[in-house]
C-alpha cells in the first residue's frame, strides 16, 4: 500500500502576495493540510530560499536571476516565510530548495526515503512552476501523484487549466480538495 505525503509548496507570504492568491485559496489548501493530520499523512512544506548576498544563480536561469535582482526569497527574511495561515507544525518536515523544483538543491529525496514515502498529493503556487518542475521530477522517479487542482495556483489562468486538464493527468491523478478529503477520511 503506497504511503503518502502531502506537498505545501511554496506557500510563503511574498510569494502569496505576488500572485494574489488570497484567502479563498489559503482556506482550501488549509482544509487539505488539516484533513492530511487527521488521516495521520505526513505534510512536508517546500519553501524556495536563496543565501543573502551573492546567491550562486547563473544568468541563464531567468527565473531565479529576476527573483534575486528582485529581491524575493533572500533566506531569513520575513517574506520567505512560510504563509502564517497554513503554517507547518511540530512535526512537519520544511524542505529549503535553491531552485523550481522541489528536488533540486535540497534533501527532499532523503527526507521522502527516510519516511518511506511512494506517493505525493501535491499543492503550491505556482502550478507552472514548483508544481510542474516537482512533478517532471517525480514522475522519473516513479512516485504516486495525485494533484489537488483547487490547491495549486497560477497567476496565469489558462496554463493552470492546461496543466491539470491535460498533462498532469498523463502522469496521476487530479482531484479537488473536497474530493481528496472524501477519499482520505478516517472511517
Amino acid at each position: 500500500m503506497a504511503k503518502s505525503a502531502l506537498l505545501v509548496m511554496d506557500v510563503q507570504r511574498d510569494i502569496v502576495d505576488i500572485t494574489g492568491a488570497g484567502t479563498g485559496y489559503l482556506s482550501r489548501l488549509n482544509r487539505a493540510i488539516e484533513g492530511a493530520r487527521a488521516a495521520d499523512i505526513p505534510v512536508i512544506y517546500v519553501v524556495i530560499a536563496l543565501p543573502s548576498g551573492d546567491p550562486e544563480v547563473s544568468p541563464r536561469n531567468r527565473v531565479i536571476t529576476n527573483a534575486v535582482r528582485a529581491g524575493w526569497f533572500t533566506e531569513g527574511e520575513p517574506g520567505t516565510a512560510i504563509h502564517p495561515a497554513v503554517a507547518p507544525r511540530p512535526g512537519d518536515a520544511v524542505v529549503t530548495k535553491r531552485r523550481g523544483s522541489a528536488f533540486s538543491g535540497s534533501d527532499f529525496d532523503l527526507v521522502l526515503r527516510a519516511r518511506d514515502i511512494d506517493s505525493l498529493v501535491v499543492t503550491g503556487i505556482a502550478t507552472s512552476g514548483v508544481v510542474l518542475s516537482t512533478l517532471c521530477h517525480a514522475v522519473d522517479l516513479d512516485l504516486g501523484l495525485t494533484v489537488l487542482v483547487d490547491a495549486c495556483h497560477d497567476t496565469e489562468t489558462e496554463l493552470h487549466r492546461a496543466l491539470t486538464e491535460t498533462l498532469f493527468p498523463r502522469w496521476g491523478d487530479v482531484i479537488t480538495v473536497e474530493d481528496w478529503l472524501k477519499a482520505v477520511a478516517p472511517r
